[in-house]
């Protein structure tokens, strides 16, 4: 499948969100907006990509840029499946007044895109909605992956390291719970925890004999890290993320969302009452 890398750009400012109007290219091509967007050349850092791209094609100089998340997702394109990784980076800028070229006709700032009265593309939505926290884990639209189930994934570590405990929530299209659950894992670091929570999510996905899932964890490196962004050096998490690996080849497709923590309480919950019932136990003998 092929795989298309993208950088992106959140600029904030009191009038809202810079989004930027494509140029259309074609004359019949819809008319639609987006984030601040560009490709990684080679040799480039995604980070010099972003810099780059929005000098090029806004005039905007970014004075601090900042890590926010990573996003995939799968698109149609033609008669096949495209997935998609978006890099997206927080912008403070001094000149926050775009001058749009090349790609781009024109610019907006919105506060609010679901009065904003304009078409955004799926994955500049996608970048918004995850940034602002409006996910809807029970909604699957055509951004994500074709899939009929979402698994949560959390660890958790008292200590760090000490007493460590996993745990998964899954849901249906509509939200609904099919499952909950929490394993204790003995003693490890939170790092471990978080890894060994993905996969036994994914476990649980080939258990289901799903085809396409996605995964959510509030754990940016694991999410980075399974995505590509980042390589995995730590020998700890090393053997855990090959495993992970190797399973993944059950799928036809998978993707792997960042969320904040307080979207994935209920995995977290699991987690730590696992860990609470051993130690529990231990007390009581």
């Amino acid at each position: 499948m092929k795989q298309r890398i993208r950088v992106v750009g959140i600029i904030k400012t009191e009038d809202g969100v810079l989004v930027l109007k494509r140029n259309r290219g074609r004359s019949e091509a819809p008319v639609f907006w987006e984030l601040p967007t560009g490709k990684i050349k080679f040799g480039e850092q995604p980070e010099e990509s972003m810099v780059r791209s929005l000098a090029e094609y806004t005039g905007i100089t970014a004075k601090q840029i900042k890590l926010k998340d990573v996003i995939t997702f799968l698109a149609l394109e033609g008669s096949s499946r495209l997935s998609n990784l978006y890099i997206v980076y927080e912008i403070i800028a001094d000149n926050v007044k775009p001058n749009p070229r090349e790609r781009y006709t024109g610019y907006k700032y919105i506060r609010d895109y679901n009065t904003a009265n304009i078409r955004l593309s799926e994955a500049s939505l996608s970048v918004i909605e995850i940034v602002e926290g409006k996910v809807n884990p029970g909604r699957i639209s055509p951004r994500d992956t074709a899939s009929s189930v979402t698994i949560y994934v959390d660890g958790a570590s008292r200590g760090n390291p000490g007493p460590a405990g996993i745990g998964y929530y899954i849901v249906d299209t509509n939200g609904n719970t099919i499952k909950q659950g929490g394993e204790f894992i003995g003693f490890a670091t939170s790092r471990v925890a978080e890894y060994y929570a993905m996969k036994k999510g994914v476990e649980q996905a080939i258990e289901m004999n799903l085809d396409t899932v996605r995964f959510v964890s509030d754990s940016l490196m694991v999410v980075n890290q399974l995505n590509g962004i980042f390589s995995v050096k730590n020998q700890d998490i090393l053997p855990i993320y090959k495993s992970i690996q190797d399973k993944l080849e059950n799928f036809d497709a998978v993707s792997f969302t960042h969320v904040n923590r307080s979207e994935n309480t209920i995995a977290d919950y699991e987690a730590n009452r696992a860990i609470s019932e051993i130690l529990q136990q231990k007390t009581s003998d």
